[in-house]
């Protein structure tokens, strides 16, 4: 299994990335979201990678995040959903759009993803909304880029990388996820099931970012007597 590979951004296609690492150059398949924060050719750059093994073809799919890589896992475990078609979806919703879609039965958002019908979104959500919050729960370690301020996460930055490329891949802050995931585990630890509580997060969510204390008030709000 290749799980990450760091190395050197070569080139990027319609619908993938050539990354050289230690001599050889691996066509990883991504999403356009993931495509369009990747910094520019010659510069350093490190994906999470799910290999696809079928019979007459191997295929890396690349991931800016871990929570991106258990996402696609878990969409193509799901009967008629492949391995592009999980990227589809990846790539128009994002990690947190996928699990708040999922938690919330918004099959109208997934159908947004290209090639996604109705059946195929009624599936998703039937087979997956109980199993959404596992990943949800990664918070901050799921949320962690591959690369840190344009330098892989398990490497040292070198003297020779000029600061451009060290700023051309900026991930996202990880306090939301971090939150989210501090709010879906006091709310499980209250009694409410995973199912619940990532509903109910999901909800709270949707307003704006919020500490994990403000998530929690939210998220009771939405789970207290309607009426």
């Amino acid at each position: 299994m290749i799980g990450k590979i760091s190395g050197r951004l070569d080139h990027c296609g319609a619908d993938y990335a050539l990354i050289e690492a230690a001599g050889v150059g691996y066509v990883i398949h991504c999403s356009e979201r993931t495509l369009a924060g990747l910094p520019a050719a010659g510069s350093p750059v490190a994906l999470y990678t799910e290999l696809i093994v079928r019979e007459d073809l191997l295929q890396l799919f690349g991931f800016t995040t871990l929570a991106e890589r258990e996402w696609h896992r878990l969409l193509t475990s799901v009967q008629g959903v492949g391995a592009k078609g999980a990227m589809a979806i990846l790539g128009k919703l994002g990690a947190e759009g996928i699990g708040r879609a999922l938690t919330l039965g918004d099959t109208t958002a997934i159908r947004a993803a290209p090639g996604v019908g109705p059946k195929t979104a009624a599936r998703l959500v039937m087979e997956l909304r109980d199993k959404g919050p596992q990943i949800m729960a990664l918070g901050a370690r799921g949320a962690a880029p591959a690369m840190v301020s344009g330098v892989p996460e398990t490497s040292a930055a070198s003297p020779q990388t000029p600061p451009s490329a060290a700023m051309a891949f900026s991930p996202s802050p990880t306090d939301g996820a971090a939150a989210q995931a501090d709010a879906l585990s006091a709310l499980v630890n209250l009694g409410y099931t995973p199912g619940e509580a990532a509903a109910a997060v999901a909800e709270a969510i949707a307003d704006g970012p919020k500490t994990a204390q403000e998530l929690i008030r939210a998220a009771l709000r939405h789970l207290g007597p309607k009426g």
